[in-house]
């Protein structure tokens, strides 16, 4: 299923910080998170599944595509989530996640976000929060593919998944800790 990038009844954030499956769960229990949607963006391919992302073979990254209520948060503070959420230092990877499609890339909707994204990456490295330069691309967004329903939600259907357990789990937690005031 395709999605143009046209839509005006809310405001759109669109995110690839490795696996989506931690991204998507983190922003679901945000306050001002209207829907937050694994799929796909960046690629050559049209159409890509799940097999061909993870292969590398089409390009595009894992991405959760947010539509949120800008009354309520802003696009600079789902970008500190986003900057809390994985390591954005590390080049085509998160962990064991390895590959183009585990990149660190924030997929801008207009000239405001790419701006914002641009001050913000330069503000954490000036103030040195992470040992090494951050390596997040910041790009124009292109067409959002969604991921297939079984990545939708997917921690919240499938808690007891290896995957869920060791990174997902821990992840949320330390998330919760921190933005506790932001959930709802």
């Amino acid at each position: 299923m395709t999605t143009q990038l046209k839509e005006q009844s809310s405001t759109v954030a669109t995110l690839a910080g490795g696996c989506f499956w931690c991204i998507e769960s983190a922003f679901n229990s945000v306050k001002g998170i209207i829907t937050a949607k694994s799929g796909y963006m960046g690629g050559h391919s049209t159409e890509p599944t799940y097999e061909e992302v993870c292969s590398g073979s089409s390009g595009h990254a894992e991405v959760v595509q947010l539509h949120f209520d800008n009354q309520v948060i802003s696009y600079r503070e789902i970008l500190e989530i986003f900057f809390s959420l994985h390591n954005p230092t590390q080049l085509n990877r998160q962990g064991n996640d390895i590959g183009t499609q585990y990149r660190s890339e924030i997929f801008t909707h207009d000239a405001e976000q790419q701006a914002l994204a641009e001050q913000i990456i330069n503000e954490i490295n000036q103030q040195q929060l992470f040992d090494d330069a951050i390596v997040t691309q910041v790009s124009p967004a292109v067409t959002f593919y969604c991921g297939e329903d079984y990545h939708q939600e997917y921690f919240k259907n499938n808690p007891e998944n290896q995957y869920c357990q060791a990174v997902v789990s821990p992840k949320l937690a330390k998330f919760r800790k921190t933005f506790v005031a932001k959930l709802k």
